[in-house]
């Protein structure tokens, strides 16, 4: 007999299946509920911590600038410097680097707090730029040695460039708390790009940026998925075979009905009287076997005299 006519001659495993059907159907619903609503929560998660590391950092930013003039080691005029010396002696092809009267302090200052923010994985960069995109002091990451290598250089060695593309004006001369944008980086990367002000003397200066990489947020994504996946798939089979158990319990006054009822159909088993004490569908159907019990007995025994 094959596996397709066992199940149909078991109604038990055609109960189970149905059941298994609906359960599947309602736990996959229940997963991708659970899923989306996860993963969303996630990113939401993520962006937030981005906002709350570039207010802090830009807040950070504009103290050094403070302290730093207050102190004397800085002017006012020198930390709005715009003259842009250019860095002569290598050639930086479409990219040139600049000196400004300040970018030597933030060099020696600034990259405590800036690779701070990296300790978070999904961050790709956390930098502070001028008003025009000018970007003094990058992370330490990407300060490496120069290579000459034009690709290996353009990821590896980014400080003191203009950073003056449409997304880094726009963190750059932003002055709401938060600013999210989606940056295409010269590098091919697609990422989230969260920005707050900085203010020197209650002037503004520029903006934190803060990188939150696409790519590692789906990666994450991914994880959740598989993971929810594995444990719905893990709470289907036990779901399932946990119902074809009740099932196949609940169906065994039923299998010995049909046993006694072929019995009785062969004309055996007439003098046994059928009993249950259940008083539901399962008790109606075992007293009205057992008044067909009664009844073919009497008719047997008429046809024996």
């Amino acid at each position: 007999m094959s596996i397709v006519r066992s199940v149909r001659a078991s109604l038990a495993a055609t109960v189970s299946l149905k059941l298994a059907l609906l359960a599947l159907v309602l736990t996959a619903v229940a997963a991708t509920v659970i899923t989306v609503g996860q993963t969303r929560r996630m990113e939401e998660l993520t962006l937030e911590k981005a906002r709350v590391a570039a207010s802090l950092g830009a807040r950070q930013y504009g103290n050094f600038f403070d302290d730093a003039i207050d102190s004397g080691l800085l002017t006012v005029a020198d930390v709005f410097d715009q003259s842009y010396t250019p860095i002569k002696g290598w050639e930086w092809g479409a990219h040139a680097k600049y000196h400004t009267r300040y970018d030597a302090m933030t060099d020696r200052a600034v990259l405590v707090f800036e690779d701070k923010v990296l300790d978070q994985e999904d961050f790709v960069f956390a930098v502070g730029v001028d008003e025009r995109g000018y970007l003094p002091t990058h992370n330490t990451r990407y300060q490496k040695a120069l290579t000459g290598d034009p690709k290996a250089d353009l990821v590896g060695n980014r400080s003191k460039r203009m950073f003056d593309d449409p997304v880094g004006l726009a963190a750059a001369r932003n002055v709401e708390p938060s600013l999210l944008q989606v940056y295409q980086r010269d590098t091919g990367e697609t990422m989230w790009d969260v920005s707050s002000p900085i203010y020197v003397k209650g002037k503004h200066w520029g903006g934190f940026r803060v990188g939150v990489s696409m790519e590692r947020m789906g990666a994450r994504k991914r994880e959740l998925l598989l993971s929810l996946l594995l444990v719905f798939g893990a709470f289907a089979l036990v779901t399932i075979g946990a119902m074809f158990l009740v099932v196949r319990q609940a169906m065994r006054p039923v299998v010995a009905l049909t046993e006694t009822a072929d019995r009785i159909s062969l004309g055996e088993a007439l003098d046994t009287p059928i009993k249950s004490d259940a008083i539901d569908e399962i008790g109606k159907l075992t007293k009205t076997i057992d008044r067909l019990r009664v009844s073919m007995k009497a008719a047997m025994a008429r046809l024996g005299h």
